[in-house]
């Protein structure tokens, strides 16, 4: 059975399962140019199998390499990823990622569904910390921790690699479980 998390009357997060390969492909491949301005997987995200491929990493990695991935639903139609990345359980830390369909930014949907992750980090997860990276210029992206009151703390200087070979320097913002 499939977790879920309600985030209000219209949208929820539901984990990742290899049927959502088509819909996560159809989505990138139908906003290509909007996706992948800033997100790198877009331009090698070139055919279905390549989206079942990276479902079936994450539905088949490890226990110790685990990662909570979740699908943005907005009436049960998938609008976007948001998940953990690089959770380190030493250190009781993780990062969290997302992505929205162009049709359904500025919608106040991932700031719900990032202000409701980190409740899942820290309590569930047992996390002390989350943090949020993003690259300048993408103020889209950058307004989320903003508003949600995540500590700005530096530049990562040529943190990612973006399409067409061009470094980004990516902005970190961290929220501790104390500032809860």
């Amino acid at each position: 059975m499939k977790f879920r998390i309600e985030i209000d009357k219209d949208i929820e997060l539901v984990q990742l399962s290899l049927e959502d390969a088509s819909a996560i492909f159809n989505t990138i491949d139908s906003e290509r140019d909007y996706l992948g301005k800033w997100l790198p997987f877009v331009e090698y995200t070139e055919q279905l199998s390549d989206s079942e491929s990276f479902v079936l990493s994450v539905i088949d990695a490890p226990e110790n390499k685990f990662e909570y991935i979740f699908t943005i639903r907005k009436l049960g139609e998938f609008i976007g990823l948001i998940g953990f990345k690089d959770t380190d359980r030493a250190n009781y830390k993780t990062e969290i990622g997302y992505w929205i369909s162009e049709k359904h930014q500025k919608q106040g949907i991932v700031t719900k569904s990032v202000a409701r992750l980190c409740d899942f980090a820290f309590l569930d997860m047992g996390m002390n910390r989350v943090q949020i990276k993003c690259a300048v210029g993408n103020t889209s992206s950058i307004s989320i921790p903003k508003r949600l009151e995540f500590q700005f703390e530096g530049i990562e200087r040529q943190g990612e690699l973006l399409s067409g070979n061009v470094y980004t320097d990516l902005m970190i913002f961290s929220k501790l479980k104390s500032d809860r």
